[in-house]
């Protein structure tokens, strides 16, 4: 009896071992997206006053857990019972990540106009009514991305039995609210640090008084940073998809390194499906 008892305890803690080290495989392969994430999350989640910063920041958060708590019973409900749809799903999201990637660099080139306006004094109301959209725009875009990290981290463990499946690819979504939504925490307070260290100094202290600048004026530029590193990491993940489940392409870009051969797959898929989507919206407006 204590055998049996002592064994389903090894079971436990080989099955909590081998989900381990899948969870570091999953996660390795997700860290693409979670650049995007992290990107898009800084820049949807800045703009606000200083004190609604973090409440803004933490109903997103929320919204992000629930999206997970939605899409992760239907993952692996995708896994038991029709595994061959995982490298579709993959493929389509592989197509998204290059559209929306190259339409990034597009929008950059083609549309990237400041236009000066006059900004009138907003009422309460008003405040919290552009707060609510900007909420929701955050939660529909982690949705997509929620979708996006799962299936991948699926996709990763879809050769191992169901249970290290979900315990891998749980954590994975836990650390993907967690650690991105916290780092997007420590990133929009940057300024405000900023704006302490320079009145700590009292114009007397330099050393202060230089970081707390260096802070205050890095916030936008790391902001901007990370949205040109999210798009390459977008166009990167999604030309890993399609060169490692595609045979005949693998062999194509072969003879090129990895990140150039993904960075070039994903730039001409993303070229393609844009040009599609353009077409398609010019033969709309003909009509």
């Amino acid at each position: 009896m204590t055998g049996g008892f002592f064994a389903v305890f090894d079971d436990i803690a080989a099955l909590l071992d081998d989900a381990a080290s899948m969870s570091k495989v999953a996660t390795k392969k997700t860290v693409g997206i979670l650049g995007d994430d992290l990107a898009v999350s800084a820049e949807q989640a800045s703009g606000f006053a200083s004190s609604r910063e973090l409440p803004v920041l933490w109903a997103i958060t929320k919204g992000s857990f629930k999206n997970k708590m939605i899409i992760l019973p239907f993952a692996f409900l995708l896994s038991a019972f029709l595994p061959w749809m995982i490298v579709p799903i993959l493929m389509l999201g592989g197509i998204y990540l290059s559209y929306e990637g190259v339409e990034k660099i597009y929008e950059y080139f083609y549309h990237h106009k400041v236009i000066k306006v006059e900004k009138k004094p907003l009422k309460e109301e008003e405040i919290l009514k552009l707060e609510k959209s900007k909420i929701k725009s955050a939660i529909v875009t982690d949705f997509v991305l929620s979708i996006e990290i799962i299936v991948m981290a699926l996709g990763t463990v879809v050769g191992e039995t169901l249970p290290i499946q979900i315990v891998a690819v749980s954590v994975v979504a836990v650390f993907a609210t967690v650690g991105v939504y916290g780092t997007v925490a420590l990133i929009v307070r940057m300024d405000d640090f900023g704006f302490k260290l320079i009145d700590m100094a009292k114009g007397v202290n330099k050393f202060y008084l230089y970081v707390g600048n260096m802070l205050v004026r890095g916030l936008p530029k790391v902001i901007k940073a990370l949205t040109v590193i999210g798009t390459i990491a977008m166009l990167l993940v999604a030309g890993g998809i399609f060169i490692h489940n595609i045979e005949q392409l693998h062999v194509v870009v072969d003879f090129l390194p990895m990140i150039i051969s993904d960075f070039v797959v994903g730039f001409v898929i993303g070229v393609i499906a844009l040009s599609i989507q353009k077409l398609f919206s010019l033969v709309v407006s003909w009509r």
